[in-house]
């Protein structure tokens, strides 16, 4: 009898003495104004008190309320995710619920009010509810829906409709209320409810629901229908005024789906369907509903990321590969969230584990041979890049490995709102479904199937805990598999082995294993002969140090989590050669472009480079590091290139290694040491030598964009003139110079209210200041900002004759070689005219008796939107110079705001040089911000994953 009937039969007697659970009923009667774009709800709620305690509250889910306005969870979560559309948003694009009336079974008014997240209703009983008795409420209310720009729910501007967690649901009390608000994170947590909805809506539009439908009538102008949900958490509605979806009648079930494919015909769809829906029957088991619907939108929540992302002329899949995945992955999502009744926010991972385990199994079964690259991996120049090698399903890792790189992993159990968005989306769901992977490997597949059947069929439409799960799993294997719900479930600590040592004997070897990261987990370690494997064994309770004796089957290798079931850390030091000393050594590959990681080889990367300023000109040159896709300690960096303009070599070299040290606090401490060499006049090079310690300090909270800096370094800098600047070389001022600088940023990086400051302090021969700088932004709701900078600079003493060190009001002489001029010489022409926004932060430029400080510096930048991007800006301050009084300076304009710190321009208007703008040359009194690094761009678009 296969397992999971054995488990179900042994839950007979429980199942007939547990107490019988009422279910919630509600009836809706709905209208939709297609020109208001309200919903009109009556709603009829009978609530069962299932608890031992007297209640005299009730909380309900309103989640269409997130919308109303810049202070719900919903808004908030966006803002931390550098999303400002709902903070923006129009009052008439607002969605918000409106109640008429509440009142309870003999018709008296009940009192009500939200919670703090807005989105929950706190409805006070008249009269408490006692244990194992109902009460019945009425509520009137209006929805006006949003449109779909937020979270793609609500109208779209074709008079489509798309509906979910619309209307007021319970939430869920088991002792204490869980009261969860919308933060577009699909885990609405409420009680199985029977529900019937009688909706009307406009007769220009076709319905498709997951729930079940009757009654359907027509008249003038619109059209009615009763929806009937069963045991369901709530009802998704969509509207289309032209019928996408197509319905299949498997031998499984029926599923309505409007998941297509332009190059793949609808006969094949069908039989792909058909396909995996016999795959989910038989891995999961019978969906217990009438019908599946398995939409796009549902979909576009949760797609395949990756390479199928590209453009469609680009992507690398068969169209049958690729819409078999993208419908096994959304029906399988659906399945889960409709039957299983787990907390959706804080025990997410299982559902998740469940879905990603089954579609490793599937690619297994049925694609085995599928490239992560796919058809890109044949093609020349790219298949011999090591990640063309990779097999899809070590994609799972792979992604996982990219935020346990960065220090940013975070428990499968963390609830799903204190995830950051890419383990929210992406590594915590592949972990979970590898970590089944695992399992399967460790205990046996057909263990891990059966109890996954088993889960699945007995604790449908049921509430189900994880401990559920941990029982039927311990019940089918006789091994101890705590740790994995323990340590690979219940902690972010990552699993690193490596083989130390191994002792060879003519029959036997011993083999030494290394736990690097402590965590006492199994692994798995495989004898290779010439790449084939010719053995395999399993080895658990490795504390630090362990060795084990394993037969001699003259393997020439021994690999650790040779097929990456395992999500570790490190496979760079998996291996160990048995054919001697010479063989051990790993060869070197050179590759072009960044590759994944090669754990056999000693990866050097080479790539074109191309770079530009107006002393060198545009410098070709070769990059070679050893970075891979994925994060590593210890990083080279050489980048030699040419000057065609002033025919020399320039460049720049840098070694690094960055330790992190624990996952919140002092969290990481980078070691550098680094040079580089270019031209800052016409044949003139500076050469700098920069060794530099930093630590980096973040809050507990993951998702927070707080962070904290403290830097060391000692700038070393050469310099050699041109023959026309000797009067600048034999100038004392102008020697070689060291600069020991010091600097602690506090920064915490919001969209709505940005802060950071930080205090600096150099150390030079000649000279030592201290400097601080405050900025601060703030994003007002009337859609406003202002921006608020203020800067202070004390020479602590000054020993030089020049202004090369002194502060500069509007053009600081970068003598740190820091920023990023195009021109850094340059007082006159366009490349004078950048600015970066540092020291002095003045946009004009004025008299050049105040446009630098030798002795202090105080100024306050300020600029406020007038309309969008267009801003009105205002710069004042104090200038002190030795020998004379301090001087009061200050300018105005207008700011094009196009990307903040990236892409600005400054026009001044008025100014201590008087009405700038009727001026001569105005063009040349125009200032430009503009960034070029592909690293710095890069982050404004990378910012809201991690």
């Amino acid at each position: 009898m296969p397992f999971h009937k054995i488990v179900i039969f042994s839950w007979l007697f429980l199942v007939t003495t547990l107490p019988v659970r009422s279910q919630y009923k509600t009836e809706l009667t709905v209208s939709l104004n297609e020109y208001t774009k309200e919903l009109d709800i009556q709603q009829e709620f009978v609530y069962y008190n299932n608890s031992p305690y007297s209640l005299g509250i009730l909380y309900f889910n309103d989640w269409a309320h997130a919308y109303s306005n810049k202070n719900t969870g919903l808004a908030k979560r966006f803002a931390q995710e550098f999303k400002k559309s709902l903070h923006l948003a129009k009052k008439s694009e607002r969605g918000y619920t409106t109640i008429v009336s509440a009142v309870d079974n003999k018709y008296k008014g009940l009192q009500w009010e939200r919670s703090t997240g807005k989105d929950i209703l706190k409805i006070r009983l008249n009269e408490p509810l006692a244990p194992k008795t109902s009460t019945k409420l009425f509520i009137t209310y209006k929805v006006k829906l949003p449109p779909n720009k937020f979270t793609s729910y609500g109208y779209d501007n074709k008079g489509n409709y798309y509906l979910k967690d619309w209307y007021l649901t319970p939430a869920v009390y088991n002792g204490k209320w869980h009261l969860y608000s919308n933060k577009n994170l699909e885990d609405l947590y409420t009680n199985m409810t029977q529900t019937v909805i009688n909706f009307e809506y406009p007769d220009s539009l076709s319905l498709v629901s997951n729930f079940d439908k009757a009654n359907a009538l027509e008249f003038p102008n619109g059209q009615s229908i009763t929806l009937k949900g069963n045991k369901r958490k709530s009802a998704e509605l969509i509207l289309q005024s032209k019928n996408t979806f197509t319905k299949h009648v498997t031998s499984q079930m029926t599923v309505v789906t409007d998941i297509s494919a332009p190059r793949y015909d609808p006969i094949s769809q069908g039989i792909s369907i058909a396909k995996i829906t016999d795959f989910i029957a038989v891995n999961l088991g019978k969906y217990p509903h009438s019908k599946l619907v398995v939409s796009e939108m549902d979909y576009q929540k949760n797609p395949l990321y990756g390479l199928n992302q590209l453009p469609s002329f680009i992507r690398p899949y068969d169209q049958k590969f690729q819409y078999e995945m993208k419908f096994l992955k959304t029906a399988l999502s659906t399945i889960l969230r409709e039957t299983m009744f787990l907390d959706p926010r804080k025990e997410q991972w299982l559902n998740s584990a469940i879905a990603n385990y089954l579609m490793i199994a599937y690619v297994e079964q049925n694609y085995p041979d599928q490239k992560l690259l796919g058809k890109l991996s044949r093609i020349w120049g790219v298949r011999s890049f090591n990640l063309a090698k990779m097999g899809f399903n070590e994609q799972y890792p792979f992604l996982y490995n990219l935020t346990a790189r960065k220090n940013l992993d975070q428990a499968l159990n963390t609830p799903n709102d204190s995830l950051i968005k890419f383990n929210q989306k992406i590594a915590n769901k592949y972990k979970a479904g590898l970590g089944l992977a695992y399992l399967a490997d460790y205990i046996g597949k057909d263990k891990v199937d059966e109890s996954i059947k088993a889960f699945f069929t007995y604790y449908q439409l049921n509430t189900v805990k994880i401990l559920d799960f941990e029982s039927i799993l311990k019940r089918s294997t006789r091994k101890d598999i705590d740790w994995f719900f323990k340590d690979y479930i219940s902690t972010d600590r990552k699993i690193d082995f490596k083989i130390k040592k191994v002792e060879k004997s003519e029959d036997s070897l011993k083999v030494t294993i290394k736990n690097k990261e402590g965590t006492n987990v199994p692994i798995s370690i495989f004898g290779l002969k010439k790449d084939s494997v010719i053995s395999k064994y399993w080895f658990k309770d490795i504390k630090m140090l362990k060795t084990f004796n394993i037969p001699n089957n003259n393997e020439d290798k021994l690999v650790l989590n040779y097929d990456h079931k395992i999500p570790e850390f490190n496979q760079r030091d998996n291996w160990k050669s048995l054919g001697g000393f010479l063989s051990s050594n790993k060869k070197l590959s050179f590759t072009f472009f960044k590759d994944s990681e090669n754990p056999y080889y000693n990866q050097v990367f080479y790539v074109p480079v191309l770079n530009f300023n107006i002393y060198d000109g545009w410098t070709p040159g070769l990059r070679l590091y050893n970075k891979t896709l994925l994060e590593r300690p210890f990083v080279y960096d050489f980048a030699p290139s040419y000057s065609f303009r002033e025919k020399a070599f320039v460049g720049y070299g840098r070694f690094s290694y960055r330790k992190y040290l624990s996952k919140s606090g002092l969290y990481v401490a980078n070691y550098s040491l680094g040079g580089s060499t270019s031209h800052f006049n016409v044949n003139s090079r500076v050469i700098s030598v920069t060794p530099s310690l930093s630590f980096g300090w973040r809050p507990d909270d993951l998702i927070s964009n707080k962070r904290q800096f403290l830097s060391f370094r000692y700038i070393n800098i050469f310099r050699d003139f041109d023959d026309s600047l000797q009067n600048l070389a034999n100038d004392p001022e102008n020697p070689d110079y060291s600069v020991f600088n010091a600097r602690y940023v506090n920064r915490d990086n919001n969209i709505l209210n940005y802060k950071s400051w930080f205090a600096d302090f150099q150390l030079a021969g000649n000279f030592s200041k201290l400097s601080f700088e405050y900025e601060y932004r703030k994003l007002f709701d009337n859609n406003r900002q202002l921006n608020l900078r203020f800067f202070a600079g004390k020479f602590l003493s000054n020993k030089t004759n020049s202004d090369f060190f002194s502060f500069a009001l509007d053009r600081p002489t970068d003598y740190l070689f820091d920023y990023g001029y195009l021109g850094r010489s340059e007082d006159s022409g366009i490349y004078s005219q950048q600015i970066i926004i540092a020291e002095g932060g003045f946009k004009s430029f004025l008299d050049e008796r105040y446009r630098f400080s030798n002795n202090w510096l105080t100024t306050v930048n300020a600029s406020f939107n007038l309309w969008k991007w267009i801003e009105l800006y205002g710069d004042a301050g104090l200038v002190k110079n030795k020998g004379l009084r301090e001087k009061f300076v200050y300018d105005s304009g207008i700011r094009l705001n196009l990307v903040t710190d990236y892409f600005e321009l400054y026009f001044p208007l008025y100014s201590n040089n008087g009405w700038e703008i009727v001026q001569p040359n105005y063009g040349e009194r125009i200032r430009f911000v503009i960034t070029v690094s592909p690293k710095t761009l890069t982050g404004l678009f990378t910012r809201k994953w991690f």
